[in-house]
């Protein structure tokens, strides 16, 4: 689905300078200039969610800081040797990047989901815009525990309604718990016969628009219920028993917003955050490419580009498979330790002048500021119920859904545009050659979650974890390091919350086994 309305994106960004842009969650839920019914019509708050899920209005942080700074990094999708920038892939101490996404996401996404949620209630003219208020509020909060844990949920946005400046930590546990209960009652209460929201950019465009939303909530009922795999199988199989045959049925269902250039609100968080600050010490990850090389996976050209020197000394971009070169995790270059200084590569495969020019970057087929986001796709979908099939025998076979994720995965970078599309052909001759193994097969499933991932670093970060550390990645051991030479297992807390909500925070942190570190456990990540 394309978003092809810059009307509704300008009054997204008039309805985000509305709310409080200051980064601290007390004053984010403290907003004088509260968005009240008689001033806006809700349907443009959903723009506004839509956008901000997407990092879109987060300008200078967590897009960046945290998402790949950290988290991308985490997952080696991505490697750096800018320690100080790209903290994630040598687990260094970063709080202050790693508490971006917090404070971005409590003053960008929370404040206009829950104004959204409010507005739209009991009124029968937004029945469906509060369904869909409830959806996306779900997914907003999903995204945050996932990272922190326990985190500011019931009573998160709420400091103008009802005078709460210093809201509890709810347990995770309770938060999945309410999550997957609103979202399984907003899915029962859409009405094909009620409103068809305006301002909707997933699927105003789609012939049946309710009927999109009701298998985009199932898939996102579908991801959250498999996020307790390790920790409350049980419910998880209620609710994936509950979704069989009413999720995406094919990438003609995936949720994606389309950005836009030249408005920065609109724009593509990624791309712009990337660009403006140090993409010369971003690359993908050795772990990464040499996956896609090894199995000659058609989305390397189309995902990744290296810059080489031909024998003129013209510098150009080069995106053919066998040239691509992924940057090993946990090196910088220089120092005074050589076990730690990437090792420069013979002239006769780069020219060392490039430096590190010569380790292969994301093409700009997929980052760029007009590139979408594609928030849930078919493809996360089909792996997700291979995975529910392999591990408990339910919702049909394994290897059908493995089949089916994978094509669909290949496939959906036509969303990226015309440069970025890959045959059927092609996608069948990878999976041909890559077949469903039982023996092998939640990595195998799991393995192409993380590939079809790429751009979608926290939920990439998050499956990894609930699979039991799917793909299987080799951690690194940097001198200085906070984990012990382990992949950090969620993010810390932004350290003002000490000081702003202090008893809440310490609350909280109590109930982390190992206090507010990186190698703590969120609940459904329990050993």
């Amino acid at each position: 689905m394309k978003f092809k309305s810059t009307y509704f994106i300008i009054i997204a960004f008039i309805v985000l300078a509305a709310a409080s842009c200051k980064k601290d969650l007390t004053n984010a839920n403290t907003n004088p200039n509260q968005i009240t019914a008689d001033k806006y019509d809700p349907n443009l708050l959903l723009t506004t969610v839509q956008l901000s899920y997407t990092g879109s209005t987060n300008f200078g942080g967590s897009a960046w800081a945290t998402k790949w700074g950290g988290v991308g990094c985490f997952i080696q999708h991505s490697a750096s040797t800018n320690p100080g920038f790209y903290y994630g892939d040598k687990y260094l101490n970063s709080i202050g990047a790693m508490g971006e996404m917090f404070q971005d996401s409590y003053t960008s996404d929370v404040q206009p989901a829950v104004e959204l949620y409010l507005l739209s209630a009991n009124k029968p003219q937004y029945r469906n815009l509060h369904q869909m208020s409830r959806i996306m509020k779900a997914m907003v909060f999903e995204q945050i525990t996932d990272l922190y844990g326990d985190i500011p949920y019931k009573q998160a946005g709420l400091g103008y309604y009802n005078r709460i400046y210093t809201p509890v930590y709810d347990k995770q546990q309770d938060i999945y718990t309410d999550l997957l209960k609103e979202v399984s009652q907003a899915i029962d209460s859409l009405d094909e016969s009620a409103d068809k929201p305006t301002g909707d950019i997933l699927y105003s465009q789609a012939d049946d628009q309710i009927g999109q939303w009701k298998k985009f909530g199932n898939s996102l009922l579908l991801r959250m219920a498999m996020r307790l795999t390790k920790v409350d199988p049980t419910t998880a199989q209620k609710y994936v028993t509950q979704v069989v045959g009413k999720t995406m049925q094919s990438n003609d269902d995936n949720a994606i917003v389309q950005h836009q250039s030249g408005i920065a609100v609109a724009a593509n968080r990624d791309a712009t955050e990337i660009f403006g600050n140090d993409s010369t010490d971003f690359r993908l990850s050795k772990t990464f490419i040499d996956n896609m090389k090894t199995h000659n996976d058609p989305r390397l050209p189309v995902v990744a580009w290296i810059y080489l020197k031909d024998t003129s000394g013209n510098v150009t971009t080069d995106t053919s498979r066998q040239n691509q070169l992924g940057m090993p995790s946990g090196y910088i270059v220089g120092g005074n330790n050589a076990a730690v200084n990437i090792t420069l590569l013979p002239d006769s495969l780069y020219n060392k002048a490039l430096g590190i020019y010569g380790y292969s970057t994301i093409n700009d087929n997929i980052l760029n500021t007009a590139a979408p986001d594609l928030i849930l796709t078919y493809a996360e979908t089909e792996f997700l119920l291979a995975d529910a099939a392999k591990r408990w025998g339910i919702g049909g076979s394994a290897q059908t859904h493995y089949e089916n994720g994978v094509l669909a995965a290949i496939t959906q970078l036509s969303a990226y545009g015309d440069a970025a599309t890959i045959s059927p052909d092609d996608a069948q001759t990878y999976l041909d050659a890559n077949p469903y193994n039982d023996a092998n097969g939640l990595a195998q499933i799991n393995t192409q979650y993380w590939l079809c991932t790429l751009m979608d670093e926290y939920e990439a970060y998050a499956n990894w974890r609930r699979s039991g550390d799917l793909p299987v990645l080799k951690p690194v051991n940097y001198p200085g390091n906070v984990t012990a030479g382990t992949i950090p297992r969620r993010l810390n807390y932004p350290q003002n919350q000490k000081i702003s909500n202090g008893t809440n925070y310490n609350t909280a942190v109590a109930r982390l086994s190992g206090g507010d570190k990186i190698t703590s456990r969120v609940w459904w990540d329990s050993q």
